[in-house]
């Protein structure tokens, strides 16, 4: 057993559609065109079998609201594509 000892994880998951941290265009919102961003993932953990991607919102009004949920996407994926 290991003590003491930090690990970082340089999984990155991120949209070209928009900034880390910034507002989600409104395209891609319910006031828009309701359309999923692209998303972009690298540096997975060594072992990675599948993915599972889930989209909510915590914010909606009604409470948190999934808008879709994407599992068992093989290891290699590395891409989500824009659109419905």
């Amino acid at each position: 057993m290991t003590v003491g000892v930090t690990v970082i994880m340089a999984f990155l998951l991120a949209s070209p559609a928009f900034q880390n941290e910034s507002v989600i265009p409104k395209k891609f919102t319910c006031d828009g065109e309701y359309l999923s961003p692209a998303l972009q993932w690298k540096e997975a953990p060594a072992g990675t079998k599948s993915f599972a991607l889930i989209m909510d919102d915590p914010d909606a009004p009604p409470g948190t609201w999934v808008h879709w949920l994407i599992y068992d996407l093989p290891a290699v994926t590395t891409m989500g594509k824009y659109g419905r």
